[in-house]
Parts: structure tokens; sequence; C-alpha cells
């Protein structure tokens, strides 16, 4: 077994407990160094609102629809047990180590493992990556605040297709419009991450969770009273052999980094602020349990009012904007019914896009000494700006294709090369280099004692990132890439 490397006294502090961390010049003030959860509960529901995001309740119904169900569902909840579970794991336990951003916790576990500091990289992608997604995301999350703003005004469309299109349509052809609810997101976002872990980031995820499982719980019932759930349930879980194929398990795969994160390094930076008695183990178990029971109730939240106004549950992208506000204008109360579905997409937007603003705003407080404010302010203005592009991509913008030039992206827009940047490249590299580190690099002993896992339940672990979440993640880029051309 690999033993530690002993630090240089000069590239460490020792903070509590004796555990080392990095300082380099321009760190942190130690007053603000020390934010942390204030316990076990605002740790759980800060990582269940950073897996659930619009993946799990606008994401994962449309995927499901479109994959043909119960196969789908199957796949993806395959990829959560071997690999993404696996990979948070170990995000916890170098977070914890660490005790610092995503770049510096990779660096100091890697040089206690006597690997390169180099390592820090991968932490570096996965701000990156963080700081692109959050631009597009919060595009999303505006048409969310939109949609349901405007149907608390005005109801809903008239219960015809074209009705409930052309409002999604009026809005994306106004960037302007698009432009200000992508504004009003991301300066909440901003507002809550600016209050730092305990009176922002935690005090919000106490308001937020509650106000999101009580929407999701109360809009499945009501569907389930008003929809066909008999037809919902035999979609979601009658299995169907012919849809078992390659492709299916692939975009299953795929959904599993977008809607928990893997890759990204964000519980890396969660973990961080984590206590040492927190069982993280514990803590992983609960948000990957906690993430799939809202993704199966989004999804019977969506399809029993689908099918039972026989529209097509494969629509796509447009299944929470446009075909859900057509099946909702078809039922009773369907008007309160889309706006709490609505507050329930702005709900779990935000409680995402908090923990990918924390990312960036973690990693310049430490390598700029810049106070929590400053930086929250810098990098929410800069994903904003460059989230216009994502704006534009959808009107004035619509027929610019920035790299006509290369197979596979010639009718690619900005906001589709985003999209397709970091969901199937740096989402799986990142996920790559997690897994190789994790199984080859990390000792098991540091593994052991921060996750509190018996000799056994290790060595299942290191292998599990070695021979099963290496190659899919591997299978998975590759195939994501050869499709692309």
């Amino acid at each position: 077994m690999k033993q530690f490397a002993a630090p240089q006294p000069d590239e460490f502090d020792l903070g509590q407990n004796g555990n080392p961390m990095i300082e380099p010049p321009g760190s942190m003030r130690a007053a603000e160094r020390h934010e942390h959860w204030s316990g076990r509960v605002g740790f759980i529901l800060a990582t269940i609102g950073s897996a659930v995001g619009l993946g799990s309740i606008w994401k994962f119904p449309y995927e499901v629809g479109t994959n043909g169900g119960s196969a789908f569902v199957l796949f993806y909840l395959a990829g959560l047990v071997l690999i993404v579970f696996p990979l948070m794991t170990v995000e916890f336990a170098i977070g914890r180590r660490g005790k610092s951003d995503a770049s510096q916790s990779m660096a100091v576990v890697a040089v206690l493992s006597g690997s390169s500091r180099l390592w820090a990289l991968v932490g570096l992608l996965g701000v990156i990556t963080a700081f692109l997604i959050l631009s597009f995301y919060s595009v999303i999350g505006g048409w969310a605040i939109a949609n349901a703003l405007e149907t608390f005004r005005s109801g809903l469309p008239a219960a015809n297709a074209k009705a409930a299109q052309l409002r999604f349509d009026v809005l994306l052809a106004s960037p302007w419009q698009m432009a200000a609810y992508h504004a009003v997101f991301m300066g909440i976002t901003a507002l809550i991450v600016s209050r730092g872990i305990l009176g922002g980031i935690e005090s919000a995820m106490k308001v937020l969770m509650p106000i999101l499982i009580a929407l999701i719980v109360a809009l499945s019932l009501y569907s389930m009273i008003e929809g066909d759930v008999g037809a919902s349930l035999r979609f979601l879980f009658a299995l169907d052999g012919a849809r078992l194929t390659a492709k299916v398990a692939l975009e299953a795969l795929g959904l599993g980094f977008f809607s928990i994160g893997v890759g990204l390094a964000v519980m890396v930076t969660y973990a961080a602020y984590a206590s040492p008695d927190v069982n993280l183990r514990q803590v992983a178990v609960i948000t990957l349990l906690g993430d799939t029971a809202i993704s199966i109730i989004a999804g019977l939240a969506v399809f029993p009012i689908v099918f039972a106004t026989n529209l097509d549950p494969s629509s796509g992208p447009g299944l929470v904007f446009v075909t859900l506000p057509l099946a909702f204008a078809r039922m009773p109360f369907g008007a309160l019914a889309a706006c709490a579905f609505f507050l329930l997409l702005v709900v779990a937007a935000l409680a995402s896009a908090i923990s990918l603003l924390e990312m960036p705003v973690a990693f310049l407080r430490r390598k700029l000494g810049w106070r929590r404010p400053l930086a929250t302010g810098m990098c929410a203005l800069s994903a904003w700006v460059l989230g216009i592009g994502t704006v534009m991509s959808f009107n004035v913008w619509a027929g610019w294709f920035p790299l006509s030039f290369m197979p596979g992206l010639a009718k690619a827009t900005i906001f589709d090369i985003l999209d397709h940047l970091t969901s199937n490249v740096l989402l799986p590299l990142g996920g790559l280099a997690l897994a190789v580190f994790g199984g080859w690099v990390v000792p098991a002993t540091l593994l052991a004692d921060e996750l509190e896992l018996g000799a056994r339940t290790t060595t299942l672990l290191r292998f599990t990132l070695r021979y099963v979440a290496t190659p899919a993640i591997l299978l998975l880029a590759t195939a994501v890439l050869v499709l692309r051309q």
C-alpha cells in the first residue's frame, strides 16, 4: 500500500486536527477560510440541492421520454451505483482532506499521496466547467421565472399546441426579455452565495429544499389523481427489452453526469466545509437516494398528465416549457398546477446554480485573496455576460454557427457549443481524471480514513473506480465523439 509522502514544511499550514493545507500567497483571510456547514443536515441539504437542479426536474423527464422509459431508468440507476456514487465519495474524501477549493484540495491530496501537484489542474477544470455551465444554466433558470410569472399573470394559453408553442417562442424571440430574466436569476444566485456558507448557502437550502420537496410531492399527487397513473408506471418501470440498447445506456450515463455533477468537483468544494465528525459515506448515500427519488417523483408529476392528454412523452427539451403547459391547460386547476411547477423549476435551478457559482468564487477567494462579496460579484457578472451568447443563440444569432468548419458542429449555435463542450467533453474528462486519481493515486488509507470504510469496502471502491468507472467513462466519451461526427 502506498504511503503518504511527507509534505515540505514551507508548503503547508496545519489546520484543525492536524490536517495539512497548502497556503500560497494571496490565500483567503483566516476568518473567511474557516467557513463550514453548521452540521450534517446543512451539508446534506446543500449536496442534494446541488445534485437535483434542472437535471432532475427538467432534463430527467424528457430524457426518459425520448429514450423509451423503463430501459433508460434501469441504465440510469445502474450508472448511479457503479459510476456516480464511487466518484462522489472520492470527491468528498478529497474535499475534506484538502479543506480548500477544488483545485487546491486536489493539490493537497496529490502531494500527500506522493504525486504531482499538477493534479490541481483537474480541480481547475471543474471550476472552468462549472462557470461555463452556469452561464447558460442561468438562462434556462430565467425561462422558468418568466413562465412562472406569465402563468401567474395571464393564466395558461389556450389548450392547443400552437398557442403553447407561441408563448415560448415569443420569449425566445426577445433577447432583451431573456437577458433580463437571466439577470434576475443570476442576481438571486449571487446574493445567496455572497452571504457565505452559513448565512447564505446553508440558510437558503433550509428554505429552498423543503419548498422543492413540498411542491414536487403535491404536483405528483395532483398528476396521479387527474392523469393516467397506470400508463406512467408502465412507462417508467415495466421493462421493454427492445429498448435495452447501447445508445440508451450512453444517454442514461450522460444524464447521470449532468444531473449529479460528478466530474465538476462541486462535491470537493462542498466537502471542504464539512466537519470531521460528518460521515461522508452516509451523506453520499443520502444525496444519491434523495436525487433519485426526486427524479422519479418528477416523472410521476409529468407523465400522468402527458398520457392523460394523449401528448408525446418524447417531445424533447420542450416537454417542460411547451408540452406540459398544453397538458395543464386541459386539466382542472391547471393554471395553479402550472404555476407550482414553474416555481418548482426555479427553486431546483437555484439550488444547483448556487453550487456552480460557489466553485469559481472559492477558487478566486483563495487564489487572489478577494473577499466573498467581491469574488461573487465578479464571477456572477462574468457568467451573465457569457450567458448573453446563449440568449442570442435563440434569436439574433440563431443563424450564426461559429464552428461551421468542424464536423458535427456545423449547425451548432453558441448555446449548442457550450452545452456540447461541457456535457460531452469537459464533464466526462473531469470524471475520468477523478476516477484515475481516486483509483490509482489516492492511497487506500486516505479513502478509508475519510469515508470510514473497512478494508474490503475500500478495495471494492478502488476496484470499481479502476475497472468499472474508468472504462465506462472512456466508452461514453468515445461514443459521444463518434456519434457527433
